[in-house]
């Protein structure tokens, strides 16, 4: 291999940064979290050392960044130059349009609300503070979306990876900086993601593919707001470039346990990620039983960071990981029949090496990397034409179906399509690849992917063994089963954490592999160069066209203010009590973690029971007893009402069967009332 140039292994080494920081700050947090004591400042005492001492870790020894070719050798500084500046302005654009998504409408601001209490108590469940109330009743309740409560106390729905990481910006700079967070994550997973590029790739195509990336709109759209898939991405990609330096390098143990933590913390970030990282499991044994040192301390760091995310979900997200246990049980016995048969492989493999050997010899010289490619293209097919054989649906069978059945029969009758509650769209899922990166993209990935298990199987490539086997695994099993509200862009989240960026980093391969076999046929530089200039502008364009209808399109604008003049009118000494369902349902959270003060929902109730609990925080507390419904109607019977929350925005529009093009209005109003007791 060629001398790196210094540019490349700059790019190389920057790449690693956001991954080596999010992993220093979770190995700090989470033991203080599980300790009841997550407060900044132990917090940042004990960073700073673990962080020099792991990116001086990561960033230590050989980088496998190679030298541009002759043509780039005039352009050394184009790699990390504009690998950078795609991030940085990535970064810009999204810190413009950042979404200010605090009022509890859907999983985004459930995080920061989860933040937020973590921010201000730095322990977890929350408490219902139930003295406020001058003890519990019947028609009190502290749920929420995305809030259970369980056992008298209330527990955040997801896992708590997201949330300390927006803690630190809480801690930073409040709530503005709390959000800000999200498009931070997001710039460094483009900066990884061009690393990744520059290291499968070649440097040269690095800017190429971070532009791709960050010009995609389900990118922008989870890096805007409080969704985990972006912290989620920068964990993946990190340990990815981690790995892919140190894999068979005998100097690399502690670098190859630091890419298998990596790895596995992203089940601490999304719980179902430990269905992406499950290739590692067996890709570290395969080095194992090949006698590479790099083998067991990469499934050592992959089983401490998955053991922890598991660990914080048992102790403190039970209730979500119960709720979800139809499809995480499943997944845990597919992860630990993974561990067993990578113990089965290695302890075959040590014992009869030859058998290994001679198997991949017949592999390498025979048919099978052929019918493998052929299979490849024949799989990409099957999923394009599923819309018109199949039509998936299925009937509600309990409150959470039946809820979705009815959402989606909303997002029909809104768009003009025939309703029909039960329609999951599931059949699209490859169509909505192309709905965001362009048929372009969809086959040069196809071709690029059929061409790399062609080289792989002939023992060529190996460097795309484990990045390949993680996008392959995920993309197919996301395309059979999205698992996920089909309305768009939401459900374009379920594609942005694995699928999206292994059909961009396959698609520029393909380019890449296609301007060198160019060059080989005897073209000159400036035909070559204009070949790649060509294809990079046809896989570019189509992916900037479907972003550019809402690149500039603000929403949950004014949520903020909004809040803030809330609590403006909550004093101190206030006990609140919400009588509307939607009202309850938004800023129960909002009010208990962002305003202080204790919350509950008695929507259930009639008003005389709503009195009567008043009357008991009066008599038994001293607080002020204050009343919230979504109109003055709602709050009439308990006092003087006036609005406390008028607030006229846009949020992300909601599509079935198409790209989302527009947003959608959204009105919130909130009504207070301070209650009134009866004369005498």
């Amino acid at each position: 291999m060629n001398r790196p140039a210094a540019s490349s292994l700059l790019l190389a080494r920057l790449s690693l940064a956001p991954a080596l920081l999010v992993v220093s700050w979770l190995l700090v947090s989470l033991p203080l979290l599980l300790a009841g004591s997550y407060t900044i400042g132990p917090a940042l005492a004990l960073f700073v050392p673990v962080a020099v001492a792991v990116v001086a870790v990561g960033c230590r020894g050989a980088v496998r960044a190679s030298a541009p070719p002759a043509p780039g050798r005039y352009l050394t500084w184009w790699p990390a130059a504009g690998v950078l500046l795609v991030s940085a302005a990535f970064l810009l654009l999204q810190l413009k349009f950042n979404s200010e998504q605090i009022i509890v409408r859907r999983d985004p601001a459930t995080y920061a609300q989860f933040a937020a209490w973590l921010n201000e108590h730095g322990r977890l469940p929350i408490s219902p503070s139930l003295w406020a109330f001058g003890g519990d009743d019947p028609v009190l309740r502290f749920d929420s979306p995305g809030f259970y409560e369980r056992d008298g106390e209330i527990v955040p729905q997801f896992l708590a990876g997201l949330p300390l990481l927006l803690a630190l910006g809480g801690w930073i700079g409040g709530t503005p900086v709390l959000l800000a967070m999200s498009p931070l994550l997001g710039a460094g997973a483009v900066l990884s993601f061009g690393g990744l590029t520059a290291r499968l790739v070649g440097p040269l195509w690095a800017p190429v593919g971070a532009l791709a990336f960050a010009a995609c709109w389900p990118l922008m759209f989870v890096s805007r707001s409080t969704y985990s898939e972006s912290a989620a991405l920068v964990l993946l990609l990190g340990g990815l470039c981690l790995m892919h330096d140190v894999r068979d390098l005998k100097e690399g143990r502690l670098r190859a346990f630091l890419a298998g933590l990596c790895l596995g913390l992203v089940v601490l970030v999304r719980v179902d990620g430990l269905r992406d990282v499950l290739p590692v499991l067996v890709f570290a044994g395969a080095l194992f039983a090949r006698r590479r040192p790099t083998g067991i301390p990469l499934a050592a760091g992959l089983l401490v960071g998955a053991a922890g995310g598991l660990v914080e979900g048992f102790l403190l997200s039970r209730p979500y990981l119960d709720y979800i246990g139809g499809s995480l049980r499943p997944l845990l016995m597919l992860a630990a029949a993974a561990v067993v048969g990578t113990l089965v492989m290695v302890g075959a493999w040590r014992l009869r090496p030859e058998w290994f050997s001679r198997t991949g010899d017949l592999v390498a010289r025979g048919r099978l990397p052929d019918a493998a490619a052929v299979l490849t293209v024949l799989l990409v097919l099957a999923f394009s034409v599923r819309p018109y054989v199949q039509t998936v649906r299925r009937i509600p069978s309990n409150a959470e179906d039946a809820f979705n059945s009815g959402y989606i029969e909303h997002i029909q009758r809104s768009t003009g399509l025939p309703v029909d509650g039960a329609r999951q769209y599931t059949e699209l899922a490859l169509h909505w690849v192309v709905w965001y990166v362009g048929l372009p993209a969809l086959i040069l990935a196809t071709f690029g992917a059929a061409i790399l298990i062609r080289r792989m199987l002939r023992r060529e490539s190996p460097a795309w063994v484990l990045p390949f086997s993680i996008i392959a695994l995920t993309t197919v099993a996301t395309l059979l089963r999205p698992g996920i509200t089909p309305d768009h862009p939401w459900a374009s989240r379920r594609l942005v954490a694995v699928v999206i960026p292994g059909v961009l980093i396959l698609a520029v391969w393909m380019l890449a592999w296609a301007t060198r076999r160019f060059r080989r046929l005897g073209y000159g530089r400036v035909a070559t160069f204009v070949l790649a200039f060509a294809g990079s502008l046809v896989l570019l364009v189509p992916i900037g066209a479907s972003s550019a209808g809402l690149v500039f399109k603000p929403v949950d604008q004014g949520e903020l203010r909004a809040v803030d003049r809330l609590c403006g009118e909550l004093r101190q000494g206030t006990t609140v009590l919400i009588v509307e369902r939607v009202t309850a349902d938004r800023f129960s959270p909002v009010v208990r973690n962002m305003c202080g003060l204790p919350t509950a929902r008695v929507d259930g109730a009639g008003v005389e029971d709503v009195k009567r609990v008043a009357d008991r925080v009066i008599k038994e507390t001293g607080r002020r007893p204050v009343v919230l419904g979504a109109t003055s109607a709602d709050v009439a019977p308990y006092g003087q009402g006036r609005r406390a929350v008028d607030l006229r925005t846009r949020q992300d529009g909601h599509a079935l069967r198409d790209r989302p093009k527009h947003t959608w209005s959204l009105d919130v109003e909130v009504w207070l009332a301070e209650y009134t007791p009866p004369l005498g």
